[in-house]
């Protein structure tokens, strides 16, 4: 009887998840299957909700995993955004932008993107008008272009400057009976330091204030000119805490009105024109996506310009949408290259780096397309290190001022576990080898003097590859690249100034630079890699989201450390990338 009910709940089971299942490829499917091109006909409000995490370009995933994870887990990709922001403002049936900040999580450079993309929007004498309970210091940053930026009277604006925290892991290691064997090159390479010392090094103190006083710097003028304010007058506003209400929100010029929500419908009623709100007709942005532009025959259009989106941290192999593959992304390049109708490229690179090698496979390929049609870089966020590798052969950077780049320099990391096993464990090991280094690496004990020295001349050897290859894609001297290399962090603001990027720009201004160099009036983009099929797609997607969810939600702010931890088994090989753990908040 017990085997009889153990076999039917088991089927019983099978039978729910096998319905679950059939019900979720049918969505998937009818998703994919309402993809096709719509026209408006009336007018529209569009609803640009920005309360999620922001992405280069976002994975096909037609089915709100939301759903089956009970977890918020908003993904918006950024070309999106700015492709119907660009849209709506040509557009006759659309009447203004109802801007949703909420809860948005973006780095700097994004933001500046889509920043830009809304006060261009504001010139068609449209409207943009926000709304929110409590704006974070990101949202307002967004809403800060708004006609009308709209408060719960009960909420919040949380303006107190930006700040970036190093987690230290040296003492935590040292309990544990675990030794980091660090290998580096660069005074200020200091992706390393949370696993040798306990607090920042002088060196990169002093490069953290000179990049966050530039992201600052930015943000605080940006907002000074929106909203009549001036920067050093905001500044004092938020050393001196005068944001303790609502209230002084609006006496100090930064926030428009005060309303609860069925006084904020009435405000959106007299902008639009109608007579109640229920007449008001509202488009979110991915059933916008699908409408019609102006430019609907660009498709036949027989020239190119193919962007290709290179984001996350850098690896050997395939990787994903969020992880640069080297395969993946050099195989991308070529293809671009060869095809004879792409007239210039455009590699977009949100990267902190990663593998040196994987990152001069792809720069390889970047040297070889350069030879052969234009080549332009678009930095989003961060483009440093082995993110700015694979960046420096192109023609022409472009970047925002404050996406963070540089970080010229390389490590290796090993680690010895042999207190952990010996110690604490009472393990004990004994082998036999062929040759002298034939056990090199190994974990149950530290590097001999020997091999540390053979290892640090690796290291010394890449990082001359590497400002090398960044003195001829810069046309500099490679002494020169190194006294502004050594593992520097700069802000776009500062690099501009030292000849690591062109101009500033985001994506729209790196696609427009690249088509006047190619010659180009009349073309279309395309996009590489290409997308996996949406049902593949969701189905790799939905294990990691589930499991990342669920992390996210038990770990809450403490996430951050189990990431920085588990992204530790990622470093193979000499690394040239920024710290594993790169918060500014």
């Amino acid at each position: 009887m017990k085997q009889f009910f153990k076999f039917t709940i088991a089927s019983a089971l099978g039978l729910i998840i096998g319905t679950i299942l059939l019900v979720l490829i049918g969505s998937i499917i009818v998703s994919s299957g309402n993809s096709d091109k719509i026209s408006l006909s009336e007018n529209h409000v569009l609803k640009l909700n920005l309360s999620g995490s922001i992405q280069d370009r976002k994975e096909k995933v037609p089915f709100d995993i939301s759903e089956i994870t009970g977890q918020n887990i908003n993904i918006i990709g950024l070309n999106e955004v700015l492709r119907n922001i660009k849209k709506a403002k040509n557009d006759d049936f659309i009447l203004g932008i109802l801007l949703d900040v909420g809860q948005i999580s973006s780095g700097y450079a994004s933001l500046e993107e889509i920043r830009n993309a809304l006060i261009d929007f504001k010139k068609s004498g449209k409207f943009i008008t926000t709304y929110s309970e409590i704006y974070t210091q990101k949202a307002y940053y967004l809403a800060s272009v708004a006609n009308y930026i709209c408060m719960y009277p009960e909420g919040g604006l949380d303006l107190k400057g930006i700040n970036s925290t190093v987690t230290f892991f040296t003492n935590a290691l040292k309990k544990m009976g675990i030794e980091p064997q660090v290998i580096r090159h660069g005074k200020f390479k200091s992706a390393v330091e949370p696993f040798m010392l306990n607090e920042m090094s002088d060196e990169n103190r002093k490069q953290i204030e000179i990049y966050m006083g530039s992201l600052w710097n930015t943000y605080t003028q940006n907002i000074a000119l929106n909203r009549g304010v001036s920067s050093n007058r905001l500044n004092e506003i938020i050393n001196n805490f005068e944001l303790k209400t609502p209230k002084d929100a609006v006496k100090l010029g930064l926030i428009d009105s005060l309303f609860y929500d069925d006084q904020f419908r009435k405000h959106l009623v007299y902008l639009s024109h109608e007579d109640t709100y229920e007449d008001i007709k509202f488009i979110n942005l991915s059933r916008y996506d699908n409408v019609k532009s102006e430019n609907a025959r660009e498709k036949f259009k027989k020239d190119k310009i193919t962007i290709i989106y290179a984001q996350g941290e850098i690896v050997s192999g395939t990787g994903s949408e969020t992880v640069i593959g080297s395969e993946r992304i050099s195989k991308a390049i070529r293809n671009a290259r060869e095809d004879e109708k792409v007239k210039a490229i455009v590699l977009r690179v949100n990267s902190p780096g990663g593998s040196a090698l994987a990152s001069d496979v792809i720069w390889r390929e970047m040297v070889l397309a350069k030879d052969t049609k234009p080549v332009v870089v678009s930095m989003g966020d961060v483009a440093a290190s082995g993110g700015y590798y694979i960046a420096c052969a192109s023609d022409k950077i472009y970047a925002s001022p404050n996406t963070i780049t540089g970080s010229i320099g390389v490590f290796g990391l090993l680690w010895s576990f042999e207190e952990l096993f010996s110690e604490k464990l009472g393990l004990t090991f004994d082998q036999v080898k062929t040759n002298k280094f034939a056990d090199l690496g190994s974990t149950n004990r530290p590097l001999t003097d020997q091999e540390y020295d053979l290892i640090q001349e690796g290291v010394v050897d890449v990082y001359n590859t590497f400002t090398s290859k960044v003195a001829s894609g810069r046309k500099m001297h490679q002494i020169d690249v190194d006294n502004i290399g050594q593992g520097r962090v700069w802000s776009g603001a500062n690099a501009i100034e030292i000849n690591l990027i062109d101009e500033f720009g985001g994506l729209a201004e790196a696609i427009k630079g690249a088509a006047e160099m190619a010659g180009l009036e009349d073309y279309r983009l395309t996009e590489l890699p290409l997308q996996k099929d949406p049902i593949q797609q969701f189905i790799e997607s939905l294990e990691e989201n589930i499991q990342s969810s669920w992390l996210k939600h038990q770990l809450g702010d403490q996430y951050k450390y189990y990431k920085t931890l588990h992204n530790l088994k990622n470093i193979k090989g000499i690394q040239a990338r920024m710290p594993l753990q790169f918060i500014i908040d």
